[in-house]
């Protein structure tokens, strides 16, 4: 079994999200205009989404890669593999703005840079070992945190305590 490298994990709200999207906003409005956004997929399509809600920009791309690589148990991926570009957009990215969610080791983020190395790149967050790839993020999150975005949470019903329910601790 691959050994988790993560230490706890980070739980991102929609509401979260949309107000942090919102504030990359702000900054990357007098930094237009843009040509366009270039999503990176799968994690940049929502925020790209918000972006360009925000920004008024209809002209929307895709990089399309992978690289987390499911376990050996086949559980959710949470150790980046190989990254393969299933897609790339044309040109050199000048005066497009390049969206994704989060920047992580910096892996994914310095192929998609080498595809389109004049693009802008912004992130809505950021690990400290790839921050330094992309122009512009929101948050910051340490290495060892795992992140969990809206679309990757399931909400259900949580029975009271005292109705047979148990108190999570830590990773349980």
């Amino acid at each position: 079994m691959t050994r988790n490298p993560y230490e706890d994990d980070v739980l991102v709200s929609w509401v979260e999200l949309h107000r942090d999207a919102r504030f990359l906003c702000h900054e990357l409005l007098s930094k237009g205009p843009w040509k366009g956004i270039i999503a990176i997929t799968r994690g940049g399509l929502i925020p790209a989404a918000l972006v360009a809600r925000e920004l008024d920009i209809r002209l929307i791309d895709t990089v399309c890669v992978t690289s987390y690589d499911p376990d050996s148990a086949g559980a959710a991926a949470q150790v980046q593999g190989n990254v393969q570009i299933l897609k790339s957009a044309p040109g050199d990215g000048e005066g497009w703005l390049l969206i994704d969610d989060l920047v992580d080791t910096g892996g994914t983020a310095r192929v998609v840079r080498g595809l389109l190395p004049k693009a802008y790149f912004a992130t809505l967050y950021a690990k400290p070992a790839g921050r330094g790839v992309v122009d512009l993020f929101v948050k910051e999150f340490e290495q060892n945190k795992w992140i969990h975005f809206p679309w990757d949470i399931e909400y259900k019903f949580a029975t009271p305590i005292k109705d047979g329910g148990r108190a999570k601790r830590g990773a349980d």
